[in-house]
């Protein structure tokens, strides 16, 4: 059995996830690797981090960001450097001032230690500042001719877009949106003129407001983030050799058949012929199109509560389970 879920946000992470399933079903052989969508936990389902190095965090204070190398190829999570939680989440959030510098940062150390492909999960970013912290902080670009800039999208969201769509989540008034989405047009002209690159007209460019355009402007392939990680850890292969695929996230909507790991696993499970089976905090569709266990409508309270000995209990039933 393979459990390759995402994590389930503020419960348990995406590994957690799949020890809670080997728990509770011991019986049976299972094979964990963790999921991620591009955002948080992208370094989890590259085996976790391994280094620690002290960037400037979205407001400007110290903070120590985790991130790994493994061989030649680096993994870093925006939000380790730049996330809204750093910044105290929306509340304390300054979003006409949160800067993606310490990311930058980051890819420079990583540039410096030797990498020739970084992969950058963007999602739960503080910023919408387009990227341009980042591009000054990981100056000169010249440096990054010879390294694979790889970039893990969770949104398609346009460039100039990424303001009115992101900005009040971030804390942004409607005042403040409209002032940070004439910076992006502004950036978007700048980034055309000095590296020739019309980020306006390439998809996901938005994500992680703008990040994802500015180190595209810096010669980066932007990619969806399930997709890339997907291909990287050679998912498929252990889907085809797995005989039940558990799959699963902290809510079930329409947006997890969309991009997502849910909606990704199960498509890569369905070409391979192997049944699979969300295990989900909750559900919010009445029809899903593969089987669903939803823990809040099995367990009520006790599913937020101690998520992962729900999952175990849920797991308990998968040896003679109908989608065997």
């Amino acid at each position: 059995m393979l459990v390759c879920a995402d994590k389930f946000r503020g419960t348990v992470t995406a590994r957690e996830v799949g020890e809670a399933v080997a728990a509770g079903a011991p019986e049976l052989d299972v094979v964990v690797q963790p999921l991620a969508d591009g955002g948080e936990g992208t370094l989890e389902a590259f085996g976790g981090a391994n280094r620690t190095t002290t960037v400037t965090g979205p407001l400007g204070e110290p903070v120590e960001a985790d991130w790994a190398l493994r061989g030649s190829r680096a993994v870093i999570e925006m939000a380790r450097a730049s996330g809204l939680l750093l910044a105290g989440g929306a509340e304390g959030n300054d979003p006409m001032e949160a800067s993606t510098v310490g990311t930058g940062q980051l890819i420079a150390t990583a540039a410096e230690a030797g990498a020739d492909e970084i992969l950058v999960g963007l999602g739960g970013s503080a910023t919408t500042d387009g990227g341009l912290g980042a591009l000054r902080a990981m100056a000169p670009l010249a440096r990054y001719r010879g390294i694979r800039l790889e970039v893990a999208c969770d949104v398609r969201t346009a460039f100039v877009d990424a303001a009115a769509v992101f900005g009040p989540q971030k804390g942004a008034s409607p005042s403040q949106v409209k002032l940070l989405g004439r910076r992006l047009e502004r950036l978007a002209q700048v980034y055309a003129d000095e590296h020739g690159v019309d980020v306006r007209g390439i998809e996901r460019a938005g994500a992680a407001g703008g990040l994802a355009g500015g180190l595209a402007a810096a010669g980066a392939t932007l990619h969806d983030g399930f997709s890339l990680i997907a291909e990287a850890v050679e998912l498929y292969d252990m889907i085809e050799a797995a005989d039940l695929v558990v799959t699963g996230e902290g809510r079930l909507d329409e947006s997890s058949f969309a991009g997502k790991v849910v909606g990704g696993v199960a498509s890569l499970a369905a070409a391979a012929g192997v049944p699979v089976v969300a295990v989900v905090g909750q559900s919010a569709l009445d029809d899903p199109p593969i089987p669903v266990i939803d823990l809040t409508e099995r367990f009520g309270d006790r599913a937020m509560l101690d998520t992962a000995a729900t999952i175990a209990e849920a797991a308990a039933s998968f040896s003679d389970a109908p989608w065997r």
